[in-house]
């Protein structure tokens, strides 16, 4: 989606925040909405209080906003997994208990403390 294809499915329409969140953090998720065909823009909200830091909205039209939900939770999980803070393909607890290594996979009793597999240290 471009930026003229948001400013023409966006005029004259209702917009609601979906989001609050600084500018950088902001632009990505407004990026992440137009490759997913979700016209939307980011607004900064005006505050009146002394030493208030700036703050952006993401603004979308009322029936987008449980795309960008959906879009969010993934971004989330990708990112969980991407950092190895979640079993990879999301696999389940093993029938004795054992939680599979957030790096490999491995579901196994550990090693002194670390993953028999890989090494990673978890204890």
């Amino acid at each position: 989606m471009t930026p003229e294809d948001v400013t023409k499915a966006l005029s004259d329409v209702e917009l609601v925040p979906c989001a609050e969140m600084a500018l950088m953090d902001a632009r990505r998720l407004v990026d992440a909405c137009l490759d997913a065909d979700v016209p939307a823009l980011v607004h900064r909200e005006a505050c009146a209080k002394p030493g208030c830091s700036p703050k952006f909205q993401v603004l979308v039209r009322p029936e987008d906003g449980p795309r960008v939900a959906a879009l969010l939770h993934q971004r989330w999980a990708d990112s969980i997994e991407r950092e190895g803070l979640a079993p990879v393909g999301g696999a389940p607890v093993t029938e004795d208990g054992e939680l599979p290594c957030p790096a490999c996979g491995t579901a196994a009793p550990l090693v002194e403390g670390a993953c028999s597999d890989c090494g990673l240290q978890l204890d």
